[in-house]
């Protein structure tokens, strides 16, 4: 299997939601939230996806910054 970093699967706006435990309206205040720097949706045929790899990138990122504070 590869590596998560270099996974470019495309996961429905559903799975991420449930990937992180948060509604809708949360997903969309992180995505006007510019602070965070969550990954921004790829739009197909009316349907919000993101990237996997950009997913585990941002998790990264805010584990590090967890870390430091």
């Amino acid at each position: 299997m590869h590596d998560a970093e270099q996974d470019d699967r495309l996961i429905p706006e559903p799975r991420v939601r449930a990937r992180y435990g948060v509604s809708d309206m949360t997903l969309w205040r992180w995505d006007h939230n510019p602070a965070l720097n969550f990954p921004a949706p790829i739009r197909i045929n009316g349907r919000k996806y993101r990237r996997l790899s950009e997913l585990v990138a941002w998790e990264r990122a805010r584990a590090a910054q967890q870390q430091a504070a």
